[in-house]
């Protein structure tokens, strides 16, 4: 029997890509199963390695009085485009229902903020399912506060923030106690609490959850989300990484790429530690120059894409500094222009693929991660917002997979918005730089054994292809 799968993600291009790699991998495993792929307003199809084809196709939703997508308020513009995703899926499922040897709408598979199209599935009588783009430590501590908070048992508030906070919570999906201050900032504040409580109800409703990890990365948390009869199983299905770049030929960045990996090829085998902190992160001009004399005294080679802060990131990204020889230390880059290179935009996988790169200094979003892991590159998380606290602990604590610049992080870039990010000193950063590029330190060997097993796990037999099997079989029994 054929069946087909409907993935709605996040218009967000890493939830956007890392769900366009899965349902790739799904149509490879089955030739019976084809995906059709939503895309919503503001998503880029031009982002994505997989062009369409006659088990993977692409449904772009156009609206030309859509609001524009507010990352502070994703929950919104997905439930504006319920009623644009339902009638789409009502017209597949009833074409479908009249031509011979049509296949059988057998799922609904929606991103973690794309929950409100559950309700599109259930009016549907088709099964809904769980892309969950974290790890699992994170999902399973997402579920606990959301159980805790039904049972008025969660108090956490923005003080347990503060430096002289020694709290901790027990999660179950963590093998250590979670010190507070390692809590995303979301999770203490009163706008955003409600949101992910009930993000975490609505997964309880599904009948699976997808997860973006590897079986052998977070054995604890898995097995803590496969006991609990009110959780829906998980499939450990990562690594999924777009490790193609998506550059164009004659693209401006192309030219800028073919200038960075040209230096990076001079460079010896692990010297260059390379910082780069994601689409939205960005620096104040006063942090900028702490990181470049850690930079300088370090002594190491180095790749540091920088960028300014946003004044608010809700409404424009971080941009360029217009002027660097104003912002850094005098005379830095005649000092480094031996052994460094500071630039704007960078192409991060093919960066973290070169041999000449030794260490990573990231803000700790989890595709960041997971690419450092693919290719073996030790890391030393730097979290600006969102989940990357608890990322950070659980790398470093939880793990032993990285190395720490610091215990602690105050400020969010997006839920604590107004407030300031602790300038982070040179002392710090260049004691992390120190401990991040040793060559014969345990946690760059763990991080060796680690990517190879990541690389096992999606080959034939591996612990993910089994669990992309184990998904289709379930999603077939799971047909009315």
């Amino acid at each position: 029997m054929k069946v087909e799968l409907v993935f709605i993600p996040l218009v967000a291009t890493g939830h956007l890509r890392s769900a366009v790699e899965m349902a790739k991998l799904l149509v490879e495993q089955e030739t019976r199963l084809s995906i059709s792929v939503i895309i919503l307003p503001g998503g880029e199809v031009g982002v994505l390695s997989a062009p369409p084809n006659d088990r993977l196709r692409y449904e772009v939703i156009t609206d030309e009085d859509q609001p524009n997508f507010d990352p502070a308020r994703p929950e919104f513009h997905i439930e504006y485009h319920v009623p644009k995703v339902r009638d789409l899926v009502e017209k597949l499922v009833n074409d479908y229902s009249t031509k011979p040897d049509s296949p059988k709408v057998a799922g609904v598979v929606v991103d973690m903020f794309c929950t409100s199209m559950v309700d599109v599935a259930n009016e549907l009588g088709v099964p809904s399912y769980l892309f969950y783009t974290s790890s699992a430590g994170n999902l399973g501590l997402k579920l606990h506060i959301q159980m805790l908070y039904d049972d008025n048992k969660y108090d956490i508030t923005e003080s347990d923030f503060e430096d002289t906070s020694d709290d901790v919570l027990d999660v179950p999906s963590l093998t250590r106690p979670l010190p507070v201050k390692c809590l995303p900032h979301a999770y203490a504040s009163k706008q955003w609490l409600p949101l992910f409580v009930n993000q975490a109800r609505k997964f309880r409703e599904m009948k699976g959850i997808l997860v973006n990890t590897v079986a052998q990365l977070e054995p604890y948390a898995l097995k803590f989300l496969s006991s609990g009869c009110d959780t829906p199983p998980p499939y450990p299905v990562g690594p999924l990484l777009q490790l193609e770049n998506g550059v164009g030929v004659g693209d401006s960045k192309d030219e800028k790429q073919s200038e960075i990996l040209g230096w990076l090829d001079k460079q010896p085998n692990r010297s260059v530690v390379f910082l780069c902190f994601g689409s939205m992160g960005g620096f104040r001009e006063e942090q900028a120059r702490e990181i470049a004399i850690a930079l300088e005294r370090s002594g190491h080679r180095f790749l540091w894409s920088l960028r300014r802060a946003s004044p608010n990131i809700f409404k424009e990204p971080p941009r360029e500094f217009t002027n660097l020889e104003e912002v850094l230390p005098e005379g830095f880059f005649d000092r480094t222009k031996e052994r460094g290179k500071v630039i704007g935009w960078a192409p991060q996988v093919a960066v973290l693929a070169n041999p000449a790169v030794g260490g990573f200094i990231t803000h700790g979003g989890w595709n960041s991660i997971l690419e450092s892991l693919w290719f073996g590159v030790p890391t030393t998380p730097w979290p600006l917002y969102a989940e990357q606290k608890f990322n950070a602990f659980e790398m470093v604590d939880e793990l032993g997979l990285a190395v720490e610049i610091r215990k602690y992080w105050l400020g969010d870039l997006i839920a604590g918005s107004g407030k300031e990010t602790v300038l982070v000193t040179a002392e710090e950063i260049q004691r992390g730089i120190m401990c991040l590029m040793e060559q014969d330190s345990e946690v760059r060997k763990r991080m060796k054994e680690m990517s190879e097993k990541c690389q096992v796990a999606l080959m034939d037999g591996g612990s993910s292809q089994t669990a992309l099997q184990t998904f289709i079989q379930d999603v077939t029994k799971n047909i009315s």
